[in-house]
C-alpha cells in the first residue's frame, strides 16, 4: 500500500492553474491532479496562510475520494489564500469565479469547502458568469452529453443541490429552512459510525462522543450521532468549547446545531479554547468525529483518546492528522494501527456522492433517495474493507490499498 501511495502522492498534478487578484492580496490556485474520465472534481476553500502545496494534497485527497463516491473522474480543488473575514472577501470570490469560469465550463467542477458556501456563495457567483451550476464541467467533460441530456443532468443538480429538506428523520428543524448541502456531509459521517458498529459489531447507541469543529459538517454529524442515541461529551471549535461527561442528550445537541453563529459553537457557559483543549482529549469518548480544518489532531491527541478508551475515528476533515504526507504519515498510521479510522474519502464523501447520484440518468430528487443513496455507499466502502480484513484496525490502510488499485 505505501509503495503505492508514495508513486501516487509524487505524481505532479497534469493542470495547476495560479492567479493573483489586481485588488487584493489574494492568491489562488486550482490544482487538477488529473482529467481520469475527461474531468475532475473538487470545491473551493479559502483561509489566510493556505498555499499550492495544501490544494495538490487536497486535489489528489478528492481523486482518491472519487474512487468511492464516483464518478470515475480525476481529483481536483480550488485554494484561495485570503481571510474569509475580511469584508472584501465577496469582491475576492467573484473575481476569482471570473478568472476560472472557462474551466468550469469544460472539465472542472466544484462546490463549497472550508469558509466557501456551496448555495449562498459558489453557485450564485457562478450562474452570474452564465454557469447553469458550478458542476456543469464534470457533466461536459466526463458524460460528453447531448444537449437534451446536458439540460437533464444539469437541471437534476440544480434541484437536488439546493432542494429543502423536509423529512423529519434528516432535518434537525422544520421551523427553519435547510437544504441538502447543508446537511449531507456531516450526514455521511453519522452514518459512516453507524455503518461501521453495524458491519463490523456493536451499535452506536451509548457511546461517548468528541467532535471538534462546529461547522456544518461537526454539528450535523454530532446531530444525526445523538438521534441514534450517542452522548455527546466535548466539542471543542475555534472560538472555545463545551465539556459534560454525563453527555449531552439529543434535545441538547439539537439546540447546539441550530443555536450555531454561522459555523461557529455559541452556547451560554463556553469554556476558553485553551481550557478545552487542555481536558478534552483525556476525557474519555469511544467516537471521535475531527471535523475542523486539516491536519489539526496531533500524535499526543492520538494517544491521549485511545487511552482514554477511544474505537473509532470518523474523518469529516479532509486529512486530519497533524502529518507533513499528504496521506499516510507517522500519526494516521500509529491512529490507524490503534483504533478504527473511517479515512476522510470515505466519511465525508456525501456531497461528491450527491453530485454523482444527481448526475444519473432519471435521479430521484427526493430526501429518502439523496440521503438513503450517501448512506449506502459508505456502508458498500466499509463492507469492502471488512471483506478484505475483518480486523477493526488497519481499516484506513485496506481502504488506500482497495483505491489506489484503481488509480495506480
Amino acid at each position: 500500500m505505501k509503495d503505492l501511495l508514495t508513486r501516487f502522492e509524487t505524481k505532479a498534478p497534469e493542470i495547476v492553474f495560479e492567479w493573483h487578484d489586481d485588488q487584493t492580496e489574494a492568491r489562488g490556485w486550482v490544482v487538477i491532479n488529473s482529467l481520469r474520465g475527461g474531468a475532475a472534481g473538487g470545491g473551493t476553500r479559502m483561509r489566510k496562510g493556505l498555499d499550492r502545496r495544501e490544494v495538490e494534497s487536497l486535489a489528489k485527497t478528492m481523486e482518491v475520494k472519487f474512487s468511492v463516491s464516483g464518478p470515475a473522474i480525476g481529483g481536483a480543488k480550488s485554494g484561495i489564500d485570503f481571510d474569509p473575514a475580511d469584508p472584501r472577501k465577496d469582491g475576492v470570490l467573484r473575481r476569482w469565479y471570473k478568472a476560472v469560469t472557462p474551466l468550469l465550463k469544460t472539465y472542472y467542477g466544484t462546490g463549497g469547502d472550508l469558509n466557501v458556501d456551496e448555495v449562498h456563495e459558489v453557485i450564485p457567483i457562478t450562474e452570474g458568469y452564465g454557469l447553469w451550476h458550478p458542476q456543469e464541467g464534470v457533466v461536459n467533460g466526463h458524460f460528453r452529453p447531448s444537449d437534451s441530456e446536458r439540460i437533464q443532468k444539469v437541471g437534476q443538480l440544480r434541484l437536488g443541490v439546493k432542494k429543502v429538506v423536509e423529512d423529519s428523520r434528516c432535518t434537525p428543524s422544520v421551523e427553519r429552512k435547510y437544504v441538502v448541502a447543508d446537511l449531507i456531509t456531516g450526514w455521511g459521517v453519522a452514518e459512516s459510525v453507524l455503518h461501521y458498529y453495524r458491519i463490523y459489531g456493536g451499535q452506536a447507541a451509548g457511546k461517548r462522543v468528541i467532535v471538534q469543529g462546529w461547522g456544518n459538517v461537526g454539528s450535523a454529524a454530532a446531530y444525526y450521532l445523538a438521534q441514534a442515541g450517542a452522548k455527546v461529551v466535548g466539542i471543542i471549535d475555534r472560538n472555545g468549547g463545551l465539556l459534560k461527561p454525563e453527555g449531552f442528550g439529543f434535545d441538547e445537541v439539537r439546540a447546539l446545531f441550530l443555536n450555531k453563529d454561522g459555523n461557529q459553537l455559541k452556547a451560554e457557559g463556553m469554556l476558553r479554547f485553551d481550557e478545552v483543549n487542555a481536558h478534552i482529549w483525556s476525557l474519555g469518548a469511544e467516537v471521535f468525529l475531527p471535523c475542523a480544518g486539516s491536519r489539526l489532531v496531533t500524535k499526543a491527541q492520538v494517544e491521549a483518546m485511545a487511552a482514554a478508551g477511544l474505537e473509532v475515528v470518523s474523518s469529516g476533515a479532509n486529512v486530519p492528522f497533524a502529518d507533513p504526507e499528504i496521506f499516510y504519515g507517522p500519526i494516521y498510521e500509529q491512529a490507524d494501527a490503534a483504533v478504527a479510522v473511517i479515512p476522510d474519502f470515505i466519511a465525508n464523501c456525501g456531497m461528491a456522492r450527491a453530485f454523482a447520484f444527481l448526475m444519473q440518468g432519471n435521479a430521484e430528487i427526493s430526501d429518502e433517495a439523496i440521503f438513503g443513496d450517501v448512506s449506502a455507499t459508505i456502508a458498500g466502502a466499509l463492507q469492502r474493507c471488512h471483506d478484505r480484513s475483518q480486523g477493526r484496525h488497519g481499516i484506513a490502510s485496506t481502504a488506500f490499498e482497495i483505491a489506489l488499485d484503481q488509480l495506480v
